[in-house]
């Protein structure tokens, strides 16, 4: 299947796209090793897209255990150019309730072991990232959820933690004391990857509980968390379904040329190895 552009990542809760037809499994190599699972290629509102559970399908890996750099990479090699993220978080925020669905626009990094870059081993790049969520894409999904009429509140920021432990109550309250609105445990490296990638990233941010720190609420669980997703993912998947209708042929961002300043390396002395390695994602500037 040509002209595979848009990408869809389904998180916790959400292992398979309602209406995805012909759908055709792939498994991709990629030179940092395995993905999550297969893609499922299939053709979803006239358009084709491509499908990964990010966690595996039958939900076998840790936040920290994913590979977040094949996931990425997989996409890429795809010809994906547009990546919808959908996953569960927690709020820090009174407005912010169980059920609500937010697009947040930045990210806190609270992780300490994760691999968030393809480049090193004698190729440099740094990329801007002061805006890490794709605006252009940004403004579709939340135009789609009202069309779709599912209510979205945009922005925010989410605090990306290591997990697989849930907050404790002191780094909840630290973390409303900063300021932020939202807790998860993985979408701030696929958002940084995607931009090394050129890819337009966004987060569809399903809110399930209020961590630990309302003291009206019991502290999060892992039975409350798949039950206001099973109860959300209606409404998620309209919101998809919707935003594949309306993405465009081209795209007006920054994101599609992020990596065109921002290479430090003469790529004509980089080591051979490592520029196969980054085949897919250095293709336009070799």
């Amino acid at each position: 299947m040509s002209d595979i552009r848009i990408g869809i990542i389904g998180g916790s809760g959400l292992y398979q796209m309602e209406g995805l037809s012909d759908v055709v499994e792939r498994d991709i190599d990629t030179p940092f090793g395995k993905p999550s699972d297969s893609y499922r290629i299939g053709h979803l509102e006239g358009r084709n897209v491509v499908f990964l559970a990010r966690h595996n399908r039958d939900h076998t890996i840790l936040p920290s255990e994913l590979n977040f750099r094949a996931n990425i990479y997989g996409f890429k090699k795809l010809g994906v150019e547009w990546i919808l993220s959908a996953s569960a978080v927690g709020s820090l925020r009174e407005d912010l309730r169980p059920l609500d669905i937010v697009l947040p626009t930045q990210f806190y990094d609270r992780t300490r072991t994760r691999i968030s870059t393809f480049f090193g081993n004698g190729i440099v790049a740094h990329v801007s990232f002061a805006d890490p969520v794709c605006n252009q894409l940004g403004d579709i999904i939340h135009s789609a959820g009202e069309t779709a009429g599912v209510k979205i509140k945009r922005g925010g920021t989410y605090v990306c933690m290591e997990g697989p432990q849930f907050s404790t109550k002191a780094e909840s309250y630290t973390y409303r004391s900063w300021g932020m609105d939202l807790i998860g445990m993985t979408n701030l490296q696929e958002a940084k990857l995607a931009r090394e990638a050129e890819i337009c990233y966004s987060t569809i941010a399903l809110v399930t509980d209020y961590d630990c720190w309302h003291p009206a609420h019991d502290a999060v669980t892992v039975a409350e968390v798949v039950e206001n997703l099973h109860r959300n993912s209606e409404n998620a998947q309209k919101i998809i379904r919707s935003a594949v209708r309306r993405l465009p042929v081209d795209r007006t961002c920054k994101c599609k040329d992020a990596l065109q300043n921002a290479i430090m390396t003469d790529l004509k002395k980089a080591p051979p190895e490592t520029l196969k390695s980054l085949g897919v994602i250095l293709e336009r500037y070799i």
